[in-house]
Parts: C-alpha cells; structure tokens; sequence
C-alpha cells in the first residue's frame, strides 16, 4: 500500500513531468510561408542555437489568409503574407496580433524598408507586419540598343520605337503614373480622385502603344525577346533583368528615376500564435546578415537584412549593387494595400488600353 508521502512524491513527480512535457512541446515554431523561404541548412542551424524545432507549412497569399479565416487566427506561430495583405484581412477578419517591435533588433533591418512596411501594416497605432523577403518591377535594358532608358516614360520614345514592351497590367499604370509626376497610392482613399489619375495615365499609354512591339505576358517571351534583340527595353522583374545579364553583359536591370516598384513578404503574427517567444528569435535569427544572404540565394531574391546584400555570393552580389545603390533602394515605392473598387477603375482602363479605344 503506497502511503501518503510516497504519493504526494509521485503526484509531484508526475506534475514535474507534465510541465516539463508542456515546455518540450511549446519549443516548436509553427511557421507558414513560401517555398524557399526557410531552407534546410538555416532551419538546422536555429535548431542548433535555440532547441527549437521548426514545423514547416509551405503556402501563398491567397492560401495563408484562407487557412488563417478558417481557424480565426490558430494552427500557426509565424506567417509571412505580402505587406498589402495584412492591414485588408486584419481589419475584415482579426487574424493577427499586433507585433512588439520591442521584441526585434531593428537595427538588423534596412531603415526605409522597415519604416514602408510599418506604415503599410498599421491599423490603429499597433503594426501587424514587418518586412522579409523584398522584390521589384522597374526595367530591363539593353544599353547597348537604348542606352538612354532610364526611367518609364523613356519606353515610349523614338529611339526604341517598335522595340519596348510592358505588361498591360496594373504594375504598368501604378509605375507610369509615378513617372508623369502622380502619386497613385496618395490617391488610394478618394476613388474618384483615382480615377482621374487613371484616366491621365491611361491616355499617356495609348499615346505609348504604337511603340510596343508588345504587351508581354508570359515571362519566356519577353525573355526570349529580349535576348534576340526583338525588345530593347521593358518594364519587368528584377531577378529576370539579371538572369539576362549573366548572359549578356549589355542587358542590365535598371531602378527607374522615377523609382522601382516593390513588393515585400513579411512576417506577421498569427491571432492564436502559441508561440510568440519561437516567433521572435526566428525573425531575429533570419536578419543577421550571414543568414539573410543562406536565405536570399535559397529564395532568389534579396531580404530585408542590412548588410546581407554585401555577404551574397558571386554574380548576384555584383548585379545587386550595380542596380540598387542606397539612394536606389530608399527610392523604391512599395506596394500599400489595395482598397475596394480600385481594381475595378483600373481594369476599364486597361480594358480600353488592350483594345486600343
């Protein structure tokens, strides 16, 4: 028969376990994310230094606030939506929790980067977002053929008459709106003051079709053109801009004057995150910059790190450098959230652009 003082033992024993089960099971980050973004050798590396295990869910936009919708907020520690797709689905859904910034080595971030994505990610004085991994639009050209394409606008000169090309897409009309002197993501909250502006950019692009070879859609084909010298300058992708490069030395991706365009993936707190402290040691972990360069190679494109630009290996590091000096990258307009009916007003705009009317 177990007396009293053996059971007490046990229970107190059994407890012991329990908490120390509970803290075992608590050292998991939960991390939903994009291919690539969390690669095999850094995943180890933060389980070395911290003990903590990281449970990987690869996903998108479009899916991350789905599965968030569906369980108001849990299943996840970590997320990393595009910076437009917090403020939106936070407001309309709550399924995240403000950020402590407090909690994060700031100086580890590239200053304007880290102020863009603050601004874009706040809702009532709490920020929901902080910037990850970073890309842009700007141009890809051959200079060479058109050493004088230095900004938007320059796609419809004489000089590359019959040999430019861009997307008739929304990028084109937020990009060349900026190059004629317009801020449209000023504009976001007057609609009707939007559809002025688009209404402007809009003329300005069909007096610039007749200078299209073509609006490109699919990326081999501007690639392809590019490369056979049929398109000498574009608005496109940056890493697409490099790929070319390391072919062909002439053909170089350029941040317009008038500013590259850009989109960031963030990290973002989940609304029943159970792990905030595994959250936050991930996010400094991944801005040193000797891990944001493993990161950036892995990904294809650069990260918010300051620094880890100069630590990336071989061509990349050069064609970086030579596309984004400091006052380049300070320049660039990233993309806010998109307010309801926006795309709209620009869909008949580019409706009327594609059918030449």
């Amino acid at each position: 028969m177990m007396t009293k003082r053996a059971g007490l033992k046990l229970a107190t024993a059994f407890a012991a376990l329990m908490v120390a089960g509970t803290a075992h099971a608590a050292e998991k980050l939960r991390l939903l994310t994009w291919a690539d973004y969390a690669p095999k050798d850094v995943v180890e590396q933060f389980t070395k230094e911290t003990g903590i295990e990281v449970e990987i869910t690869l996903s998108n936009n479009e899916e991350m606030i789905s599965k968030l919708r569906a369980t108001q907020g849990a299943g996840f520690d970590l997320v990393q939506p595009s910076q437009d797709r917090i403020a939106g689905p936070q407001a309309e859904f709550g399924i995240y929790k403000p950020i402590d910034l407090s909690k994060l080595k700031s100086d580890l971030f590239i200053g304007s980067m880290l102020e863009a994505t603050k601004k874009n990610t706040t809702i009532d004085g709490k920020v929901y977002g902080v910037p990850h991994i970073w890309g842009t639009d700007g141009l890809i050209v051959n200079t060479k053929a058109a050493p004088a394409v230095a900004d938007y606008n320059d796609l419809c000169a004489a000089a590359v008459a019959g040999k430019s090309s861009f997307r008739a897409k929304r990028p084109a009309l937020i990009a060349f709106a900026f190059a004629n002197g317009m801020d449209p993501f000023a504009a976001y909250k007057d609609v009707k003051a939007y559809a002025a502006l688009m209404d402007k950019v809009g003329a300005k692009l069909q007096e610039c079709k007749k200078n299209v070879k073509f609006f490109w859609d699919g990326k081999d084909q501007l690639l392809n053109a590019l490369r056979s010298g049929e398109v000498v300058a574009a608005m496109a992708w940056d890493t697409g801009g490099w790929k070319l490069n390391s072919e062909n030395p002439d053909i170089k991706f350029i941040a317009p004057k008038s500013g590259a365009l850009g989109w960031v993936d963030t990290f973002a707190l989940p609304a029943k995150g159970r792990n905030d402290d595994a959250a936050y040691k991930w996010i400094n972990f991944n801005m040193r910059p000797e891990i944001a360069a493993k990161v950036a190679a892995a990904a294809g494109n650069f990260t918010a790190s300051n620094g880890a630009d100069k630590l990336m290996q071989g061509k990349l590091k050069d064609q970086f450098a030579e596309s984004f000096p400091k006052a380049a990258i300070d320049n660039i307009k990233w993309y806010p959230a998109v307010p309801a009916g926006l795309e709209e007003i620009e869909g008949k705009v580019l409706d009327r652009l594609k059918a030449g009317s």
